[in-house]
């Protein structure tokens, strides 16, 4: 276990993700509008596609992949990567990507609670700062971002390599 956190009165573990949160974790990040396309499980190839992305997430001590638990049901996740570079004399920075909330919890303060706990693991990792992607449509989610005191300071760009994965 990461942590305990209490939101609201409800009590939330952070935790790794592990083989068995799969199907749910995947079936989260599908649902998203932006993502239904490129994401999902129809095969079993699929399947261990996914589950050696999860192990080499969880073999690399520079990246987290964190869920969210309320009475042992999943409801939420994030990636949290730590990336050294030489930029500003050579700081560690965080990267937050691929943040999902089961559509029962929005609304309640579970996605700030998780943000908060990334920008402090960032902070005690010795990050000097956090940043993250999210996708141009997503007016709601830039609002959020805003609130939490994030600044939409650059433009992303992307390369696709696989296009069985644009959208």
């Amino acid at each position: 276990m990461l942590d305990r956190l209490d939101v609201d009165g409800t009590s939330v573990v952070l935790r790794t993700a592990t083989d068995d949160d799969l199907p749910a974790l995947v079936a989260m990040i599908a649902a998203d509008q932006h993502a239904r396309m490129r994401d999902g499980i129809r095969d079993d190839a699929d399947l261990a596609r996914y589950r050696a992305a999860l192990h080499a997430i969880d073999a690399d001590p520079a990246h987290l992949l964190v869920v969210a638990e309320v009475d042992g049901l999943l409801v939420g996740t994030f990636q949290l990567s730590f990336l050294p570079g030489l930029a500003r004399r050579g700081s560690l920075r965080a990267q937050i990507e691929a943040v999902r909330l089961d559509g029962a919890v929005r609304g309640r303060g579970l996605g700030t609670a998780l943000m908060r706990w990334a920008i402090e693991e960032s902070r005690r990792r010795g990050c000097s700062l956090v940043q993250l992607t999210t996708d141009k449509r997503r007016s709601d989610a830039h609002r959020f971002y805003e609130r939490l005191g994030f600044v939409a300071s650059h433009e992303g760009m992307k390369l696709l390599l696989d296009a069985s994965l644009s959208n």
